[in-house]
């Protein structure tokens, strides 16, 4: 473990770049939350001042160290009254939805302006293609850190928010895929779950902690990554 800190801080501009986008990417998750709730009938979040970018209003330490350390991880829960949608398991689902989904599109804007950085930077001369490598175009080192560090904050932007929505969409309590998950089983063995809630999420901590779920998200990260990566490159200026 001790090895996972020396290598977030032995890059301190990679650590700075990664902070603004977890904040961001986890207020998101959350606002879409309570929004998509607000729009089916329930006024909890909006009421709790919960439909914000503001990250102290949604951020859990934990789960926004887990997130810095593993790029897996989550945020304060959405206070959500199920009883004021019209069909409350349906309204559980899309709500649970949401969050996942916000992150899935952000992710999908930071990949498009990955692209269309690099695409700017070569096309203003920035930037020079000899022979299939990329050069910088200037002596200044802060244009080229400039340069660097902007193309970085927005992959790090894209590849944040894919596993951010992949790792809440497992269907493992509490995360968003459980809701999702649960919401078709009987309402009897639901609540039989729900009531395991807490130990489950020890175990994932464990888990997420030992490794031992590294190579199935990041099977899956790559997975939806790559087919972010199709859908862009077939946009005629990439």
């Amino acid at each position: 473990m001790l090895s996972v800190f020396q290598n977030l801080f032995s890059d301190i501009p990679m650590l700075l770049l990664r902070i603004p986008v977890i904040l961001l990417a986890l207020s998101l998750h959350e606002a879409a939350h309570g929004l998509a709730a607000y729009r089916m009938g329930d006024s909890t979040a909006r009421s709790m001042g919960r439909l914000t970018l503001n990250p102290l209003k949604h951020l859990d330490p934990l789960g926004t160290v887990m997130m810095l350390l593993f790029g897996f991880g989550w945020a304060r829960p959405v206070p959500i009254n199920p009883r004021n949608f019209k069909d409350p398991r349906r309204g559980m689902a899309i709500t649970a939805a949401a969050g996942p989904a916000s992150n899935l599109v952000m992710g999908l804007v930071g990949l498009l302006f990955y692209h269309l950085f690099w695409l700017i930077m070569v096309r203003t001369g920035v930037l020079i293609e000899v022979g299939g490598a990329v050069y910088a175009n200037t002596d200044s080192m802060f244009v080229v850190n400039l340069v660097s560090y902007t193309h970085l904050f927005f992959y790090l932007f894209y590849a944040l928010n894919v596993s951010l929505a992949v790792f809440n969409l497992l269907p493992v309590p509490p995360l968003d895929g459980s809701r999702i998950f649960l919401t078709f089983l009987p309402p009897r063995l639901y609540f039989q779950v729900m009531r395991y809630e807490h130990i489950i999420r020890i175990v994932l901590l464990v888990g997420l902690w030992l490794g031992f779920l590294d190579k199935p998200l990041q099977l899956v990260v790559r997975a939806v990554m790559e087919g972010m990566e199709w859908l862009v490159g077939l946009i005629p200026i990439f």
